[in-house]
């Protein structure tokens, strides 16, 4: 198993199951971005083969760490050195739960290579969902969805397939959203909430920048983009509902009037441990869900879309099609990292990506080439309006 983004949120979770299955699970490859320290005391519980700090000015740290403590574990440096590990035969699995852009690379080296691809990196299939998905058919990889909600889609599926050769028994799937911390506020109350406010989930444990896609919405929407690449569905086809007890995390509907879902408590193990198992059932750690324990009901709403335009504005990206995810993603990445610097306010987010979207046109996405110049003129453009201090209205 190589466990990429080892020390975040995901990382951590899939060690925790890994751990709890020593006779069928080894981890042979972790990395991290810049946090030597913590990579080291998961080299020490763990002692994979490899460790790579995608930071390089960080590698001496890791070198000396790793002779410090003894270990053989041997160490490498940048994000190559991760893409390199990703496609190599140091592991047949990968965790792929690097945050961002940053995770595209590495993704891609493993479908090509074939591997089981438990996919966390929601910024692959938003970027490069076609060229992604091609690459695992061609490579004969597996992706196995590891967001809850793309996780849950794929236990319902007939034969859990996650290609885009779903038959037409498929009407829609639904996916769940939390509402984050501000469902029910209006948009004129959200003007002053602050970093704080907007990290701190009701219901998961995540990353900040994960936790203010989740305040703001944008993280359904690509969950929605997502959808359309894993499962081969239109955006006319994939709907969304708000349901706060996230015990719902997602539904699919057949012609028939049949409705599946899967249903279990909001802990990202149990999706991990689909991921690792598949087709069989592993213990993830993770408890039962008791229905009348956790409250006896279970509520369903529409999104506010007036309140959260990023939901909206996914949406309009994915029926644009071309390079316009690539787009929509880079710009939010560029307006939550200002948000949680405190240099802009919550609302400028969606302000900042509308704008460039309406300032970029989109281009096919013919290649990675052409969706990095995508990503590349959109961060340019969104720091420019945040540097300038010109957020739009």
């Amino acid at each position: 198993m190589a466990v990429f983004g080892a020390t975040g949120s995901i990382g951590t979770s899939a060690l925790d199951v890994i751990a709890r299955h020593p006779d069928r699970l080894r981890v042979t490859v972790l990395a991290a971005g810049r946090d030597v320290e913590a990579l080291l005391v998961l080299c020490r519980r763990h002692r994979p083969q490899h460790a790579v700090i995608a930071d390089e000015t960080r590698f001496a740290a890791l070198c000396d760490g790793l002779r410090d403590a003894g270990l053989d574990t041997r160490a490498h440096a940048g994000a190559k050195a991760i893409e390199d590990l990703a496609g190599s035969d140091a592991c047949n699995t990968v965790v792929a739960a690097i945050v961002g852009a940053a995770g595209l690379p590495s993704t891609m080296a493993a479908a090509r290579a074939g591997k089981r691809l438990l996919l966390a990196n929601k910024e692959s299939l938003v970027l490069a969902g076609e060229l992604l998905m091609a690459a695992a058919r061609e490579g004969g990889a597996t992706i196995v969805p590891i967001d809850s909600e793309h996780n849950a889609i794929f236990q319902c599926l007939p034969s859990a397939r996650t290609q885009s050769s779903i038959d037409n028994t498929l009407a829609r799937i639904i996916l769940t959203a939390s509402g984050g911390p501000f469902r029910g506020r209006t948009r004129a109350s959200l003007a002053d909430v602050t970093v704080e406010q907007a990290v701190n989930h009701p219901k998961w444990s995540m990353g900040p920048k994960i936790s203010v896609d989740s305040a703001t919405l944008m993280n359904k929407g690509l969950e929605v983009i997502e959808a359309h690449h894993l499962f081969g569905l239109p955006g006319a086809r994939i709907d969304v509902l708000v349901h706060p007890q996230s015990l719902v995390h997602s539904m699919v509907e057949f012609i028939d009037g049949s409705t599946l879902a899967q249903l279990g408590l909001p802990d990202m193990r149990t999706a991990l441990a689909v991921g690792f198992g598949w087709p069989q059932r592993i213990d993830s750690g993770v408890g039962g869900l008791d229905l009348l324990a956790e409250g006896g009901r279970l509520d369903f709403e529409p999104p506010d879309l007036d309140a959260f335009p990023c939901l909206r504005l996914a949406y309009g990206a994915l029926a644009a099609g071309g390079t316009a995810p690539a787009l929509l993603n880079a710009a939010n990445e560029v307006a939550v990292s200002a948000f949680l610097q405190r240099r802009i306010g919550f609302l400028s987010i969606p302000a900042l990506v509308e704008d460039t979207l309406a300032a970029i046109p989109a281009s096919p996405a013919t290649s990675l080439d052409a969706l990095h110049d995508a990503d590349a003129h959109a961060r340019h453009h969104t720091a420019q309006a945040v540097a300038a201090a010109r957020t739009p209205a």
